[in-house]
């Protein structure tokens, strides 16, 4: 309508030519082709301010875990990311709401269609770039192979990227060893509004999860910061001897009750499970919990994100 108009109120000395340059020049500046979205490319810088990154030992405090993640974790030594055959192990992709790292997001165009065939992320710590399709294609057979980023596709739910992700490899939910099993699967929100990056994921875990786990994360546009691809060339960082795996014993892990020592909680408050991370277990340690004299100062594992 506004573009006949504008074409009827010339009409009388604008010549035929030029009438349909004008035409040609207005759908181009007023249509939005109807596969538009919203565009996640770009390099968005990490916003670690939801939770104490890293965790310390022995923390499951909102994680929905059970006895089989639980005494996986109680295992863990830091070092045995150290072991030469185990430095150049990518993270999986339900770590990027984990970890610290910065993103980096491009598209993959079709060059006919235009349109985004797949979205390409990577982060700090990743090594493989993570490709997430969006041409409909089904994803592969349950005996295909598992890798670290796993087999994603995406759709749109209005300005909201749904990705769903299958095919992943044994990884860690957090960085004080809580596993997350090769049965994993992943589903993720995306969502940008003006400079910010929202990812919302829910990881289900028929093996180590008694309830899908919840977690999400914020990234702030940011062109200045550099996300350089990570070579890894293992080196010997910790000399042993050969054959020696780093881990606890069952019931040997000094650092269980580093948590609860610092902020002198009930050791069941800080042993995951689902029954732990519902608000109504805070009325459960009304009568027990007493703040500690002083604020208690983090450290957090060192190492590796």
């Amino acid at each position: 309508m506004v573009i006949q108009m504008m074409i009827n109120a010339h009409t009388d000395f604008l010549p035929k030519a030029c009438m349909c340059v004008a035409l040609a020049l207005l759908v181009m500046l007023t249509t939005v082709p109807a596969f538009a979205q919203v565009d996640l490319a770009g390099v968005w810088a990490a916003r670690n301010h939801e939770d104490l990154e890293g965790m310390l030992p022995g923390d499951y405090t909102g994680l929905p875990i059970n006895d089989e993640a639980r005494t996986r974790a109680d295992a863990w030594l830091l070092s045995y990311q150290a072991m030469p055959e185990r430095q150049c192990i990518m993270y999986t992709s339900h770590y990027v709401v984990r970890g610290p790292q910065s993103l980096q997001i491009s598209s993959e165009i079709d060059p006919i269609s235009g349109r985004v065939v797949a979205w390409k992320m990577t982060g700090t710590i990743d090594r493989t770039p993570r490709t997430i399709w969006m041409d409909g294609r089904p994803h592969p057979s349950p005996d295909a192979r598992h890798t670290a980023s796993g087999f994603s596709t995406g759709t749109w739910l209005g300005e909201t990227l749904l990705v769903s992700t299958t095919h992943l490899t044994e990884g860690l939910i957090s960085h004080n060893g809580v596993p997350s099993s090769n049965q994993a699967t992943i589903r993720e929100y995306i969502a940008r509004h003006g400079d910010h990056l929202t990812i919302a994921m829910i990881l289900y875990d028929p093996i180590y999860l008694e309830e899908p786990y919840l977690r999400s994360k914020t990234w702030v546009y940011d062109p200045t910061v550099q996300v350089p691809p990570e070579p890894c060339e293992p080196v010997l960082e910790i000399a042993r001897p050969a054959g020696v795996v780093p881990h606890y014993l069952p019931g040997t892990n000094p650092f269980i009750r580093e948590m609860t020592d610092k902020f002198n909680l009930p050791l069941d408050a800080v042993r995951g499970g689902v029954s732990t991370i519902y608000p109504e277990y805070r009325k459960r340690l009304r009568d027990q919990y007493v703040p500690p004299a002083t604020a208690p100062v983090l450290t957090p594992q060192g190492g590796r994100p």
